[in-house]
């Protein structure tokens, strides 16, 4: 079956959160965040599979793509994503196919085109130039389908899949959001973790939970944040936002990130990073209608039938979502257009005035 959206309204979410295809996508994601715990990001399972080097080559091939289309327009035309995306996107999506089966050969034709969508939706949408934890969650998908169709050992590899695989995805995709401005897919502002990510900050949390001096505080000294930059997802997420955001105090321009730093232990931080990806990200319709389910992600039965969904033209707000779906929530996909954060910083510092745009 080719995957397809099926989550279109309310009732269907509550359907969703009950089944075992939801469960067992966050199973996997908790046991790669088990996998990490107490190990800093260098610290990999040896030996590391062949398969894991198989699939980083994938991300290196999608490296490649976006380094064959550099931005070419004037950087202050527009606080806004850059067009030269589309030709990325374009250019991924007609070798994406080609590139996991160049990578894994072993795998079946129709597992590679059921791959192949996932991949192609972890970077961000064509027509709106933007990037948001849904995109991030396309990347799970993948990886998901890859243990799924025995690529890949959700065993043996777990630590390497986050510290391997999904570190390098991390650091194209920051590479994608600087370069093309990339805008946050969603209207929540200065109210969510991050514009882009959520998972760097949950596998972090684990990461750091059974450490005996770092404490969630320490996020406040600039000192340690830059000494562990890279050495810990959780301070490398605090490290790039304080190196793209203009105000130097998270309290102004990450509330919800100085909140947490409050919480003694990080392991209360990582169960607390769990229960929010359940309730912010699965659980929000906004994000979720834009989840495919296929082969190895099961629509569960009772799910309202697929029809399309339309991003197109300047009225794709209007004509998105009209069952009714809350627009402007956190992680809303379809909301008021807001300026990407390197954009408005490029365009800040040119004007030497702030820039409002939360």
């Amino acid at each position: 079956m080719i995957p397809e959206k099926r989550l279109l309204t309310e009732n269907d979410m509550k359907i969703w959160e009950t089944s075992e295809t939801r469960e067992s996508l966050l199973e996997f994601i908790s046991k790669l965040a088990h996998a990490v715990e107490g190990f800093e990001n260098k610290q990999y399972s040896e030996p590391i599979s062949d398969n894991i080097n198989a699939v980083c080559d994938i991300l290196r091939k999608v490296e490649e793509i976006f380094e064959k289309h550099p931005v070419i327009q004037d950087a202050h035309i527009s606080r806004f994503g850059k067009i030269e995306f589309r030709d990325f996107y374009d250019d991924l999506v007609t070798n994406s196919t080609k590139i996991i089966k160049g990578a894994l050969p072993q795998l079946a034709d129709e597992n590679i085109e059921q791959l192949s969508l996932y991949l192609q939706e972890s970077w961000g949408n064509k027509k709106r130039i933007d990037y948001g934890s849904g995109h991030e969650l396309n990347f799970m998908c993948f990886l998901f389908g890859l243990t799924k169709y025995g690529a890949l050992d959700i065993e043996k590899d777990a630590r390497n899949i986050v510290l391997k695989v999904f570190i390098e995805y991390l650091d194209i995709m920051r590479k994608l959001e600087t370069i093309y401005w990339l805008e946050p897919a969603g209207s929540h502002g200065v109210w969510g973790l991050d514009d882009y990510h959520f998972l760097p900050f949950l596998f972090g949390a684990f990461q750091l939970s059974p450490h005996r001096h770092l404490k969630p505080k320490s996020i406040h000294n600039e000192e340690v944040v830059e000494m562990f930059a890279d050495r810990y997802l959780y301070f490398g997420c605090i490290a790039f936002i304080m190196s793209v955001k203009s105000e130097t105090s998270l309290r102004w321009h990450s509330p919800m990130l100085d909140d947490i730093s409050g919480v003694k232990k990080w392991s209360k931080v990582a169960e607390g990073m769990v229960k929010m990806y359940k309730a912010e990200v699965l659980g929000k319709l906004p994000i979720m209608q834009h989840f495919y389910f296929g082969d190895f992600l099961p629509c569960p039965e009772g799910i309202s039938l697929a029809r399309g969904h339309v991003h197109d033209g300047d009225d794709a707000h209007d004509q998105c979502c009209d069952d009714g779906t809350v627009h402007n929530t956190w992680g809303d996909c379809c909301g008021i257009k807001i300026p990407s954060l390197y954009a408005a910083g490029t365009v800040e510092k040119n004007q030497k005035k702030p820039i409002p745009f939360d």
